[in-house]
């Protein structure tokens, strides 16, 4: 394989992503998604607490789940 080659498949690979469905969500639910704790969850979650407001039960509705990936962005991806 040729060197260029071989750093094509690296790129290509770190390139991946995951399709998150936006759906009422659990805090334990969202911090699996994005590989944290629960206290790490909500202490990203408080500061935007004005735009995602409290939660319905147990539970994040959809809206407040798609205000959530918008603030934090998608679970999975980098941020450059």
């Amino acid at each position: 394989m040729k060197k260029s080659e071989t750093n094509k498949t690296k790129s290509e690979m770190s390139t991946t992503s995951i399709a998150v469905e936006i759906r009422p969500y659990s805090l334990t639910e969202l911090s699996g998604l994005y590989g944290v704790s629960n206290h790490t969850m909500k202490n990203w979650i408080t500061p935007h607490h004005t735009a995602v407001g409290k939660k319905i039960g147990r539970l994040y509705t959809a809206l407040q789940v798609k205000i959530i990936f918008e603030k934090l962005g998608l679970p999975g991806q980098a941020h450059e």
